[in-house]
């Protein structure tokens, strides 16, 4: 991969928040793989044989008057993916309780202490949406439970579920990034009990798993939340990230009619993240 050649997009912002979360994800359901954020914005990456001269058309948020956004970009060959991500990405700490960092950041002094080197993968514990999903792994037992962790990213939320107690658990993602990233944070982080899987839902064919872990977007959401309910067993739990708090409605009609009732619902800036039983 590392004669790979990308378009860079280098975003100037204002003002910074929500807009950078909006278009990261807009950008990513555009075919952008890898974000970097910046003090002024966010440089986005893109194969460039993904590229195409209108990728930007279907990106909403340049189009709001809320938020002043402008862009330059250029093709970039061998992209230092480690030293892009070692200049940039910082610690984080949630609840006090658990840290994710780098390998070449200091450890903290918390009960959780997760290790990543996130590459091009998404899921470094920054976006409101992995934060929130790291809350909601703190606050419930995991304890000899099965776990599906759909679009792992990074691994973290499935490495993090393995230290609360998880005995057995099954990590997936669609993308190679992701999956190649998760084994090695799999392994980097001494866990065993994790399986790494590189394919999307139709992988879950007679499955069964106590909780469900999908911190994926509305759409695929929406595709596959039908698949997750007939794989989770009785009393089991289901944890859903990666969407707006105006999506809230439509993904509660659809769990409602998969007998999944909301028992709890967290929210960072415009993204939530809900909590569903199965009835």
């Amino acid at each position: 991969m590392s004669n790979t050649i990308y378009i860079g997009y280098d975003f100037t912002v204002t003002p910074l928040h929500p807009a950078v979360e909006i278009l990261i994800a807009e950008l990513g359901y555009a075919g952008f793989e890898s974000f970097v954020e910046t003090e002024t914005g966010v440089t986005a990456y893109i194969q460039k044989d993904e590229w195409r001269s209108d990728i930007l058309e279907d990106i909403q948020i340049l189009d709001s008057d809320e938020f002043e956004i402008t862009f330059e970009f250029n093709e970039i060959e061998q992209v230092n993916w480690n030293a892009e991500w070692e200049r940039n990405f910082n610690p984080i700490i949630v609840d006090d309780v658990c840290a994710v960092r780098a390998p070449f950041h200091e450890k903290f002094d918390t009960k959780y202490d997760i290790i990543i080197e996130p590459k091009m993968s998404f899921g470094t514990g920054h976006h409101e949406t992995t934060h929130m999903m790291i809350q909601y792994i703190l606050k419930n037992d995991f304890t000899d439970k099965t776990v599906l962790d759909m679009g792992c990213g990074t691994g973290v939320l499935a490495i993090l579920a393995e230290m609360k107690g998880a005995k057995k658990l099954e990590a997936i993602d669609i993308d190679n990034w992701c999956y190649l990233n998760s084994v090695e944070n799999v392994e980097r982080n001494n866990c065993h009990k994790i399986s790494v899987y590189e394919g999307d839902v139709s992988l879950l064919k007679n499955k069964a798993y106590d909780i469900i872990i999908a911190n994926i977007n509305r759409n695929i959401l929406l595709q596959d939340i039908p698949e997750y309910a007939t794989c989770l067993n009785a009393k089991g739990l289901l944890f859903l990230s990666g969407f707006y708090f105006d999506d809230i409605p439509v993904i509660e009609e659809l769990c409602n009619k998969m007998n999944l009732k909301r028992v709890d619902t967290l929210q960072r800036n415009d993204w939530v993240a809900l909590k569903f039983e199965k009835e």
